[in-house]
């Protein structure tokens, strides 16, 4: 459950980690702001129907964008030794996510699918669904969110090898500007084994595409 939001101001943690912090308004000033944004459309944010929307809309925004929240390294910071031993590929895949684009804000769609050949280190299933969440509950680009994710597995596991697909419709492509309905953007990460290996290459991409699998 999203936590309540109170008027006080909060810092965020930066997009960009050579960025510094951000300073969040406070829920007033925020909600001030989308009664602009009302009156910017052509409305009046007085009327009935609108009156709680400000609220609703700052609600729904600390929902969006909670991945500022978080330290997308502190996700994988857990190993399990048990499984140490463990040399395999291990594949997430298809896992859904919304994310928003940080040129229009309007919602980015898709399924990501993201693989490590590990070294000595191996992480819950969980986490590598959380690293995915932490960054597309972001303000994004589909680009710079597939290598933040990768960047992030390579320096905290220090894997053999890392690949991240991400395949998504943005709404800013499909809902204005050219209107192209339908279409999807993939984007890739490889690393390591993944890019240098071609027989490894093919294994992740061949169990990606697999309908037998998963």
């Amino acid at each position: 459950m999203t936590p309540p939001i109170t008027a006080k101001a909060s810092t965020l943690t930066a997009a960009n980690q050579n960025q510094q912090p951000t300073q969040r308004p406070s829920a007033d000033e925020a909600m001030e702001a989308v009664r602009t944004l009302i009156r910017w459309a052509g409305d009046n944010p007085a009327r009935e129907g609108l009156i709680e929307t400000p609220q609703r809309v700052i609600e729904a925004y600390r929902e969006f964008y909670s991945g500022y929240e978080e330290d997308p390294e502190a996700v994988l910071a857990k190993t399990f030794e048990e499984v140490a031993g463990y040399d395999e590929i291990v594949l997430l895949k298809n896992m859904h996510f919304e994310s928003h684009c940080e040129h229009h804000m309007v919602p980015i769609i898709g399924r990501a699918h993201i693989a490590y050949l590990p070294d000595r280190k191996v992480v819950g299933l969980s986490k590598i669904a959380r690293l995915l969440d932490v960054f597309a509950k972001r303000l994004q680009t589909q680009e710079l969110m597939t290598q933040q994710i990768a960047d992030v597995i390579e320096k905290v596991l220090a894997p053999r090898g890392v690949a991240v697909i991400i395949d998504a419709n943005h709404e800013c492509m499909s809902t204005r500007g050219v209107h192209k309905t339908g279409s999807t953007t993939i984007t890739t990460q490889m690393r390591g084994a993944f890019k240098t290996d071609k027989d490894a290459r093919a294994e992740v991409m061949r169990m990606v595409a697999s309908s037998d699998i998963g």
